[in-house]
């Protein structure tokens, strides 16, 4: 398994709309693996690799680029950052976080706090708010100097390595750099199998900000079969029930039946099943109540497509300590290698 790659894209910064350091990552990574690249006007990365016949179906991944953030907003008179966030985040997350401030001409580490009283000086009443996350501001330690180094519009990621915990892997980012992984390392085990398809693989922008890169990358490619590559969740912990897990680590991969955002296609879902059964490959099926995923712009975009998400479940999402089981990891890069060899 290849965790060095892993490692690289969950701690490679890249907030919605500044992809370009993971872009950059991943065109060294694809070279020789497909037959044409380009970068599209949202900045995401479409790479396809061409069919033996025309006429072939196309079969598009769709594997987003960008992890939850934050852009600077504004910089007060003592050189604080108060910043916007770029996704969803729980303000219990951003207690005492280490960051990295990003601008064009270097990287500046910081800490984020809320804004109050030190637990020395507060009262029992205080400690149990749980402040905006609006309260939130960066310190660099710079003070004033900040104001020569940052610009509104920079953006913001938590600062933390990937980590290898036994059978798990934990960092920041794994949503959604499990699926650059994935899109990487399937293409690479195809090796010449599958040239009976036309395989797309679009490493998209601004998925945490309503999957606007897989939307355009949709339009522009319009594929006849989509496959969202996400993680989702794996909420196999303490204090929550057992109806609302979603997935169990180490039990394979997801079979993403349903979400907020699309319903999968039936008949796909009946295929990747089988193919699974058939090859040995543990798997789970998998719904969320709420949330969206990049296949659901597949499935819309222009005619529309036959979707399905194929998925990796995490436990802690948007957090900087998400967990993934490696055996599910590599359960979804073996499904999908298997799925595109399929197209002979």
């Amino acid at each position: 398994m290849n965790i060095d790659l892993l490692r690289a894209l969950c701690e490679t910064p890249g907030v919605p709309g500044n992809e370009h350091r993971v872009r950059a990552l991943i065109e060294k990574e694809i070279e020789g693996l497909f037959d044409h690249t380009e970068v599209d006007v949202m900045g995401s990365l479409l790479c396809r690799r061409d069919a033996a016949t025309e006429g072939a179906p196309k079969v598009m991944l769709l594997c987003h680029m960008d992890e939850i953030g934050f852009l600077v907003s504004h910089i007060d008179d003592k050189g604080f950052i108060f910043v916007q966030p770029v996704g969803g985040f729980d303000p219990r997350n951003l207690f005492s976080r280490r960051v990295l401030v990003c601008t064009d001409d270097g990287d500046i580490k910081g800490v984020m706090n809320p804004g109050g009283k030190p637990v020395h000086i507060s009262k029992p009443e205080d400690r149990k708010k749980v402040p905006d996350i609006g309260e939130f501001f960066v310190d660099t330690g710079l003070g004033e100097a900040v104001h020569d180094k940052v610009r509104i519009g920079d953006f913001v990621v938590m600062d933390e390595p990937l980590l290898e915990m036994g059978d798990k892997i934990v960092s920041k980012a794994l949503d959604n750099r499990v699926a650059c992984w994935l899109g990487i390392e399937a293409m690479r085990g195809l090796k010449d199998a599958g040239r009976g398809a036309e395989i797309h693989v679009a490493f998209t922008c601004q998925e945490e900000v309503g999957l606007r890169g897989a939307r355009t990358a949709a339009y522009k490619i319009r594929p006849d079969i989509g496959l969202g590559i996400d993680v989702t969740l794996a909420c196999d912990t303490p204090g929550v029930p057992d109806r609302e897990a979603t997935t169990r680590q180490g039990k394979g991969f997801g079979l993403h039946v349903r979400d907020s955002s699309f319903i999968a296609d039936r008949a796909l879902v009946a295929e990747f099943e089988k193919i699974a059964q058939d090859n040995d490959i543990p798997y789970q099926r998998t719904m969320l109540a709420a949330g969206g995923q990049d296949g659901a712009a597949a499935q819309q975009a222009a005619a529309g497509a036959r979707a399905i998400g194929i998925t990796v479940g995490t436990r802690y999402v948007h957090t900087v300590t998400e967990m993934i089981h490696r055996g599910d990891l590599e359960a979804a890069r073996d499904v999908l290698v298997a799925y595109l060899s399929g197209f002979e």
